[in-house]
């Protein structure tokens, strides 16, 4: 296994720790809404909500190198 794949697994099972050790429910609101959820489900969405921003800055920044 390489370093990268390394890393990458030390992170995912830092992920899983954290996400199993915030189980409550907690109140999230946005602007006008309330939603009770479990914070588990708050990180996950988080978590995925990140990796998608981080994907598209990535392929949006790679597309206008490869441009110039």
């Amino acid at each position: 296994m390489n370093f990268k794949g390394v890393i990458i697994l030390v992170l995912v099972v830092l992920c899983l720790v954290v996400f199993f050790q915030n189980t409550e429910v907690v109140a999230f609101k946005v602007f006008f809404w309330e939603l009770s959820m479990s914070r588990i489900v708050l990180l996950l969405i988080t978590l995925i909500v990140g990796i998608i921003i981080g994907y598209v800055l990535t392929t949006i920044l790679r597309s206008k190198t490869r441009r110039e």
